[in-house]
């Protein structure tokens, strides 16, 4: 559903989220390790996510990324995606096909319309506090 950076993406700001949490600012090498992404597509995904406006990257010796507190309840899934994949989730047809529309639908077309609608309504309400929180107390995980 998601492509393979935008997955990256979410696990990397939920992994910072949680280390701004704590006043932390997580490096590149961290972040990677802890996402279980390769070090250079980590790096390409955290400055599409810096530039735009997600997450701050500090340069130095005590540098690294962090979100604000107050950010994390504004930053919604729905920014990530939007970031890193665009929009093609809300628009691609579900079975690829390049001319699938409501005159000539898919055999999927009606069913994937429903599926999408929820999709949106939970990338529009869902924070990356909510997700830092669940994986500060114990609930959720980023890496097996």
């Amino acid at each position: 559903m998601f492509s393979k950076a935008c997955e990256y993406g979410i696990r990397a700001i939920v992994y910072i989220a949680l280390q701004s949490l704590e006043n932390k600012r997580a490096s590149l090498k961290e972040i990677a390790q802890k996402i279980d992404s390769p070090e250079a597509f980590t790096a390409k995904i955290l400055q599409q996510l810096a530039k735009n406006q997600i997450i701050v990257s500090v340069k130095g010796s005590t540098g690294g990324f962090e979100i604000a507190r107050d950010k994390m309840d504004e930053v919604k899934l729905q920014h990530i995606v939007q970031a890193i994949d665009g929009d093609s989730i809300y628009v691609k047809c579900g079975l690829g096909l390049k001319a699938c529309s409501e005159k000539r639908p898919c055999p999927l077309h009606n069913k994937f319309k429903e599926i999408r609608e929820k999709l949106r309504i939970m990338l529009e309400t869902t924070s990356i506090y909510e997700l830092s929180v669940g994986l500060k107390n114990g609930n959720t995980f980023l890496k097996l």
